[in-house]
């Protein structure tokens, strides 16, 4: 059926209807042809019986008060035989209603008694019987082999002149001819009806279906150019959500090693010569507390004191801020060591204690996955000292082949979440942005009053990105 399925619809329906209304044309020729025969030897039976009652009738009495009498068999002989109905007629048998024979064309019948048919039953009770006969099935000993293969059989009843009833009944058979002139018009025309009405059927059938057929063939051609356009454009859309990935890795990865050269350049500039000069700080202050007392070195002292009081401050804050900046070695370390990192620092740092727990597969990460969980834990485990106080706070890391699954709560006052996605709280938007930009889910769920807890998926198979 591959060859069907491969056809428009319109040569389908052809395919499918051409048959159906050919059977059905043939059904219906066949059955009208059969009526119409029927109808027309009923009514070649009908007027060949009132032309036989015509020729009868007038000698039934006589010849039925003396069959014997050869005068009446020849009378009849003579009705049968020069006339234009019996030059029609092959053979005329004419029956008493108990069966005897009256009269017959084979004069060897005359006075038999044959057995009772369903024709001759058919025409005692009023009616007239006929049907075309094949002779050579006719079962009576008088068909003679000079008949025609086809005949009209016909039996019609004959009430005697003046009298009422049927007193006798005609059995005659004729030719054909005039019923094969009729069927071969009628044939004709019914075929020729039947076959022109189907092929008009089938042709405006077929050009519906054509039409609809065209436009649903241009209608699919549409579909399927509209359908290869939005297949490029999604795999245009794949190609850049996959670059758009690697930027966002690679420009993770820069940026951390950028802070780094950052941190180390605040360290090794900046730093050495506030902390030189914070040497000569503290030498100047104490050579000035062990001069004699003089008021204007105390005041010198005192304005030293300030300036290295304001020179300490600066070099805590480059120290910090360098060290904020700067990344520990996490390259060669697993998720869960990263993450477990990340929360010991916290806890040095601030003196928070967290109930931490990892549990998975130590599998090895992209780097810039690896940054991105280290840089996230540390901003939601500072904002949950900033917000909640550090109350409660729990860290669960679980670690698959395919992806890290990191959950951070606390039991502080909470916000609402709603409300709070108007506006930058905690740096959850530089959050949620990080993480999508690596293909993974940012969620925050918080109730005031309830406390807050984040959940981070981040994959562990970036495209064409390089592990570490």
């Amino acid at each position: 059926m591959d060859w069907f399925r491969r056809l428009t619809l319109s040569t389908q329906f052809f395919v499918a209807s051409f048959p159906i209304l050919l059977a059905g044309m043939l059904v219906i020729g066949f059955v009208v042809e059969h009526e119409i025969e029927r109808g027309v030897v009923r009514r070649i039976a009908e007027v060949q019986s009132l032309y036989v009652d015509s020729l009868v009738a007038p000698n039934l009495a006589a010849l039925l008060a003396d069959p014997r009498d050869p005068a009446h068999r020849d009378r009849l002989d003579t009705l049968f035989s020069d006339t234009p109905l019996g030059r029609k007629l092959v053979a005329f048998i004419l029956w008493r209603p108990d069966g005897t024979v009256l009269y017959s064309n084979e004069h060897a019948l005359i006075g038999r008694v044959l057995p009772i048919g369903p024709g001759l039953a058919t025409a005692m009770g009023g009616g007239i019987y006929s049907k075309v006969i094949d002779r050579r099935e006719q079962p009576h000993d008088y068909a003679q082999r000079g008949w025609p293969d086809r005949l009209i059989e016909t039996y019609a009843p004959v009430p005697a002149q003046g009298q009422g009833g049927a007193r006798a009944i005609a059995e005659f058979y004729q030719t054909t001819d005039e019923l094969d002139r009729a069927m071969t018009l009628a044939r004709t025309r019914t075929w020729g009806t039947v076959a022109a009405t189907t092929v008009a059927m089938l042709v405006i059938l077929s050009g519906l279906v054509r039409r609809a057929s065209r436009t649903i063939v241009e209608q699919r051609r549409e579909l399927n150019a509209r359908v290869a356009e939005l297949s490029a454009l999604l795999d245009a859309n794949q190609r850049l959500d996959a670059k758009v990935r690697r930027a966002a890795a690679e420009t993770t990865t820069l940026s951390e090693r950028f802070l780094r050269r950052v941190a180390a350049d605040l360290h090794d500039g900046p730093a050495q010569d506030l902390g030189f000069a914070q040497m000569r700080l503290v030498s100047m202050t104490e050579g000035a507390a062990r001069t004699d007392g003089s008021s204007t070195l105390v005041v010198a002292a005192s304005d030293l004191a300030a300036v290295r009081t304001a020179v300490d401050t600066a070099m805590a804050d480059l120290r910090s801020i360098s060290a904020g900046l700067q990344l520990p070695e996490i390259e060669r370390l697993a998720p869960t060591e990263i993450a477990a990192r990340a929360v010991r620092d916290y806890e040095r740092k601030t003196g928070a204690s967290v109930a931490w727990s990892g549990s998975g597969e130590a599998g090895e990460a992209p780097l810039a996955v690896k940054i991105a969980i280290y840089r996230v834990l540390q901003e939601l485990l500072a904002n949950g000292l900033r917000h909640a106080g550090g109350v409660g706070q729990t860290v669960d890391l679980t670690s698959t082949a395919d992806q890290v699954t990191l959950r951070v709560g606390d039991r502080g006052q909470g916000f609402d979440a709603k409300a709070a996605g108007t506006r930058d709280r905690g740096g959850i938007a530089g959050m949620r942005e990080r993480v999508e930009a690596l293909g993974g889910v940012f969620e925050l769920v918080s109730t005031p009053g309830a406390g807050t807890v984040a959940h981070v998926r981040l994959p562990l198979r970036l495209p064409e990105a390089g592990h570490a």
